[in-house]
Parts: structure tokens; C-alpha cells; sequence
């Protein structure tokens, strides 16, 4: 009886992995990121163009909002048009995206900071725990920490302890 229920229990987290791999959400981070907070972030050099109203972080780049922290080498802001704030910014190179105990690699993202959406491209990995998702893109809404995966979608569930 105790063996019937693992393989029940295996069937049904196959179903939920079939869900995500055909592009359902999936949750990220452990609570809505609030968007109004203050963007923290350090950097190695920065530039600024008065003009085109942007702003270039490079090196070892890492920013804060909340309990949020995305690391890259280059990220690119661009400010509202009425010097109101950031509009969005848009980071390149080792993308790597950490919210509560869920964490996210990428070759890019690009944050929408009206939207509260972050779109991450290019080989992306979310590891949740000992369970791991990989596709060609996330997209993050912030508002309720959920999360949508497609394109080439792959997961790979720790069905027993962790190890």
C-alpha cells in the first residue's frame, strides 16, 4: 500500500511538472515584491547621459529593492521622462536574480519597474530548493510572486528529502 501511494504521489508531481513545462506559473520568491520601495545599487563605474536620460552600472553591479537582489556585470537604467524616477532598467552578463530562497540565472533581464514585471532571457535556470527549471525565458510578476517559464522548459523535482 505504502509503495501504491509513492507512485501516486510520483504521478501526480509528474502532472504538475507537465503544467509548468506547457507554461503554467510556477511561485517565485516567498512574498510579493513591494515596487514603491527605494532601487539600491553599487557598482564599479558609472556613466550618465543627461541626454538620453540614462545611466550605465558596470561592474560587479548589484541592486536591491526589498528583499530582491539582482546581480549582473552591466546594467543599463532609463529614467522616466519627467525625472520622476526609473522607468526600467536592463541588465546583461551573469544575470543572476534572488528572491527569499528561490534564485535565477540568465544572460539577461529586463525590469519594467511600472509593470512590476521582470523578463529574464537566455538559458535561464530557477532553482527552488533542491528543485530546478530551466528555459529560454521567465517572465516575474512582482504584484504575487509568480512566475511564467517558456520556451524549451525543463524541471527536474526533488520528490524526496533533500539531499
Amino acid at each position: 500500500m505504502g509503495l501504491r501511494l509513492t507512485i501516486i504521489a510520483l504521478f501526480v508531481a509528474c502532472l504538475s511538472t507537465l503544467a509548468v513545462a506547457q507554461g503554467a506559473s510556477v511561485a517565485f520568491g516567498t512574498i510579493a515584491q513591494d515596487t514603491s520601495l527605494p532601487v539600491e545599487v553599487t557598482s564599479e563605474e558609472l556613466s550618465v547621459d543627461q541626454q538620453t536620460g540614462t545611466a550605465i552600472f558596470s561592474g560587479n553591479v548589484v541592486i536591491g529593492q526589498g528583499e530582491m537582489r539582482l546581480s549582473a556585470q552591466r546594467v543599463l537604467v532609463v529614467y522616466r521622462t519627467d525625472a520622476n524616477g526609473i522607468a526600467k532598467m536592463e541588465a546583461t552578463g551573469g544575470v543572476t536574480l534572488v528572491s527569499g530562497p528561490d534564485a535565477a540565472e540568465a544572460q539577461r533581464a529586463d525590469y519594467s519597474i511600472d509593470d512590476g514585471t521582470i523578463v529574464m532571457s537566455g538559458d535561464v535556470l530557477l532553482a527552488q530548493g533542491a528543485s530546478a527549471l530551466s528555459a529560454d525565458s521567465m517572465t516575474i510578476r512582482l504584484e504575487d510572486g509568480t512566475a511564467q517559464m517558456s520556451g524549451n522548459v525543463r524541471t527536474r523535482l526533488q520528490t524526496g528529502p533533500d539531499q
